[in-house]
This record gives C-alpha cells, sequence and structure tokens, in this order.
C-alpha cells in the first residue's frame, strides 16, 4: 500500500479543491452514482467536515441489476454497450441525477480494475458529468480514461481523483457561466 500514498494524496487533495469550490456557491449540491470505485468517491469526500452541505449521496451500483433498478440504466444500453461503457456512464449520470431533485451536478464513473479485466479494457475508467439548469437535465461531459496505476486499489483512488476533476472541471464552468 506504500506505493500509492501520493495517488490517495492527490485524491484527498482534489477533494478538498472541489469543497473549496463549492463553497463559493452554497446553493450547488452534488449526487455521485459510483461502480468501480464501490462508494470510494462519496468516501473520500466524506472526510471533509461539513461535506454534507454540498454532497446529496452516493448510489454505489456495482451490479447491472442495480445500475437498471436504481438509476434506469436501460437493458439495451447494457446489452449493446456493456456495463462499462461511456453510454452506461451517461445514464448513470442522468439517473441518480433525475433521481436527486436538490442536486445540480452529478457524475458517474464505471470501468475495469482489474484483476480478470479483459486485457484491452484494463485499467479503463468511464466517467459523465450531468447538471441540471432550469431548462434542462444534461451531460456536461464524458470521459474514457486509461489509468496508469496497476494494483486495483491504487487504480480506485486514481479514478476518484479522476472524478473529482471531472466534476471540479463542470462547476468552473457554471460559475463561470
Amino acid at each position: 500500500m506504500n506505493g500509492c500514498s501520493e495517488i490517495i494524496q492527490a485524491a484527498e487533495d482534489s477533494a478538498r479543491a472541489l469543497v473549496e469550490q463549492l463553497e463559493s456557491n452554497r446553493t450547488d449540491r452534488l449526487v455521485i452514482a459510483e461502480s468501480c470505485t464501490a462508494g470510494l468517491v462519496a468516501g473520500v469526500l466524506g472526510q471533509i467536515p461539513g461535506i454534507s452541505k454540498w454532497l446529496c449521496g452516493s448510489a454505489v451500483t456495482y451490479r447491472e441489476s442495480a445500475k437498471k433498478e436504481w438509476l434506469g440504466v436501460s437493458s439495451t444500453t447494457l446489452a449493446t454497450h456493456h456495463a462499462e461503457s461511456i453510454e452506461t456512464t451517461r445514464e448513470m449520470a442522468l439517473g441518480v441525477l433525475r433521481k436527486t431533485s436538490e442536486a445540480k451536478y452529478s457524475v458517474a464513473v464505471t470501468g475495469h480494475l482489474g484483476p480478470d479485466a479483459p486485457p484491452a479494457l484494463d485499467g479503463q475508467i468511464f466517467i459523465a458529468v450531468a447538471v441540471r439548469s432550469d431548462e434542462e437535465t444534461r451531460i456536461y461531459s464524458t470521459d474514457c480514461l486509461k489509468l496508469s496505476s496497476l494494483e486495483r486499489v491504487a487504480r480506485q483512488y486514481e479514478s476518484v481523483d479522476c472524478v473529482l476533476s471531472c466534476i471540479k472541471e463542470a462547476v468552473a464552468a457554471g460559475d463561470a457561466g
């Protein structure tokens, strides 16, 4: 575990930076849909005192049935694109935001962290950020990223850092717009 202390620190730093952004607009709230991180994004954010002002919650939807039942991910999407895809991640982000009326932002993550992942997909994650405005709920961004870490726990924390970076970008754009 010593080898991933820098990765863990980066994730914790990203969490603090996101909270600083959210503090500038007290009405912005966040909800998370997590698969491969198994709640770790919310767990890292949860270490920050007062996070309940901004974090509505996190749906850990590890299995396809939970993605369908909790978030409304379609069976067709899962059959056509699989659980670890940008299409599924988009539906996760939109689904969790629709179910959380007080949230302005959502972020979803899924991917293959190993071991035993298909070789071409090993260490690949998918992130989608959705935003709610007065007019609509829409996807703000999607990312497909290849993680540099090789060990599962390090990959989870690296994923957390990536997820938090994506949501920070959306919050910054919202502050500017």
